[in-house]
């Protein structure tokens, strides 16, 4: 993960509300870039920029929705924040539904404007540590050995080491040394801890 500081992007092809905005921004002591389209800012869009997108609505060429749905499927795309200089409801509804964190009303009040970029900071904040984080567990998850991963899915799954052995073909005191080391290798000291972590990452239990 980037240890730089979040960026608000600011998107609009009014160079008004383009520069009041990215000057709100700075004031309230965060950086912020401007871009006066959302061609311009796909060309420097960079999954490992950490921030929030403040995006208008009706742009010439690519809109504001247009580039959300451009952006869905990017892992790392900052959370949106729309504002429209007119109350589009469909527009709002359609935006919300792909994950907008905010649809703001053109004029933008200052203190709503930068609560909603502070909450969608937050959010990708959370986002990216949650991300870290299943990255680590799948990385750790590949160190195990195919017997391993077996005896994983049959532990998480509530069976005794007795059980498993006997579902293994194998004996007890071999399966309790596969589940010290996959408890090892996974960094986890209890099973409850074990459950947890093959959910996260989506492990399915031996049935």
């Amino acid at each position: 993960m980037s240890n730089a500081a979040p960026v608000v992007f600011v998107v609009d092809d009014d160079s008004s509300v383009r520069k009041s905005v990215e000057r709100l921004v700075r004031s309230a002591g965060m950086d912020a870039i401007a871009y006066a389209s959302a061609q311009e800012y796909l060309e420097s869009f960079d999954a490992e920029r950490a921030g929030c997108l403040v995006l208008d609505l009706a742009m010439p060429g690519i809109s504001g929705l247009d580039l959300q749905q451009a952006l869905g499927g990017e892992t790392g795309a900052p959370p949106i924040i729309f504002i429209t200089g007119y109350g589009d409801v469909p527009a709002t509804v359609k935006a919300m539904k792909r994950g907008a964190v905010e649809f703001l009303t053109k004029p933008v009040d200052d203190t709503i404007l930068i609560d909603a970029i502070r909450s969608a900071i937050a959010k990708d904040q959370t986002d990216r540590l949650a991300r870290a984080e299943l990255a680590s567990i799948r990385r750790r998850l590949e160190t195990l050995t195919p017997r391993e991963s077996e005896v994983l899915r049959h532990v998480i799954s509530g069976r005794l080491n007795k059980q498993i052995a006997a579902d293994l073909g194998t004996v007890e005191k071999t399966i309790k040394v596969h589940r010290s080391r996959l408890m090892e290798k996974l960094q986890v000291r209890s099973v409850a801890a074990l459950v947890r972590l093959a959910a996260r990452a989506g492990t399915a239990p031996s049935h």
